[in-house]
């Protein structure tokens, strides 16, 4: 049944102590809260582990991989380009 009075449940954070030991089980460095997003991140393998009701989810099948370089706004590209640039910013001459 639906309770009007009743709040969506809001995902569960992790507890902060076990996230002080917790480690990326690649390459056994530390891993950083996405409070956003519930995932824990590991930079060096550029992996996202989900949290799931507060438990981390440290296996590599499970986790995300991160987009090696952010994404360039359209504008900004399209400015480069009429500029006769390549993204990096170097001329084509």
């Amino acid at each position: 049944m639906n309770d009007p009075d009743r709040q969506p449940r809001q995902p569960e954070k992790p507890d902060r102590r076990m996230l002080d030991i917790l480690v990326c089980p690649l390459t056994k460095t530390s891993l950083r809260y996405d409070e956003k997003a519930g995932e824990l991140i590991s930079m060096a393998a550029k992996l996202a582990y989900p949290v799931r009701g507060g438990v981390a989810i440290l296996l590599p099948s499970e986790a995300r991989m991160l987009a090696d370089e952010p994404v360039v706004p359209a504008d900004k590209a399209g400015a480069a380009l009429r500029d006769n640039r390549t993204p990096s910013g170097r001329s084509d001459d």
